[in-house]
């Protein structure tokens, strides 16, 4: 059985310690590297493959330097712009046989969530993404919630829907949220939550609500694997985990 060296970028941190544990509990993964703020990240520990769970600010360098390496990267840091999605596209041109995935979510019942509003999607007037998350979160709205709303726009945009209906003109403090891809978006910050995001679908008579909870962060943890496992055979960047799992 041949065993994939991994070194957890964030190694610390929530989710960079769960990682830890999740590649040291795998009979063919093996924890070669913990590297956190500060540190030199050099050689990588000799990693085939580097798992990416720091901050925004800190991702776009630290995915250079795995790409620069030859090391293939699956990256769980929210936050990525379209400007720094293309500069790493860039860089990746001059390493074309490494992978890298940047996926918004990790948890399976998550991209199938996001999948079930994207199809969803052509058959509603209205739609609305509520996303729950703990008040330690640092960006807003979430990647999960960013991704769902550009699934969303997409599929809308597909079945030549008009946008989203709404007769607000005053909204001094901003209750009605922030718009992703036409998409209006709220983010709730509030102790005792993980992650957790509803979809809400509106038509004339009805409403469709797609929920997923991440009560623990164990549960991104399958996908964290299955994309540790899996990325060497995707090179180029990757958005989104449904297409290492063909959702």
């Amino acid at each position: 059985m041949s065993v994939t060296k991994v070194s957890v970028i964030g190694a610390s941190g929530r989710m960079g310690s769960e990682v830890c544990r999740a590649v040291e509990a795998a009979d063919d993964l093996e924890l070669v590297g913990r590297f956190d703020v500060g540190d030199d990240l050099g050689d990588l520990a000799g990693a085939d493959v580097v798992v990416e769970f720091s901050v925004p600010e800190a991702s776009g360098a630290n995915v250079a330097h795995c790409v620069d390496q030859g090391v293939h990267v699956v990256v769980g840091t929210t936050g990525w712009g379209e400007d720094g999605l293309a500069d790493l596209t860039a860089r990746l041109e001059q390493q074309p046989e490494v992978g890298v995935l940047i996926a918004p979510n990790f948890a399976i019942g998550a991209v199938l969530m996001m999948a079930f509003a994207s199809k969803a999607a052509q058959f509603y007037e209205s739609v609305e993404v509520i996303e729950l998350h703990h008040p330690d979160k640092v960006d807003a709205p979430s990647g999960t919630a960013a991704r769902t709303a550009e699934l969303i726009g997409a599929a809308r945009d597909r079945a030549g829907l008009a946008d989203v209906p709404d007769a607000t003109t005053s909204d001094p403090g901003g209750a009605r949220g922030a718009r992703a891809h036409g998409i209006p978006v709220h983010s709730v910050r509030l102790r005792g939550l993980v992650a957790h995001q509803e979809v809400l679908f509106g038509q004339t008579g009805e409403m469709l609500t797609i929920r997923h909870d991440s009560f623990d962060r164990v549960s991104f943890m399958p996908g964290v694997v299955a994309a540790v496992r899996t990325v060497h055979e995707h090179p180029g960047l990757t958005v989104g985990l449904e297409h290492y799992l063909g959702i």
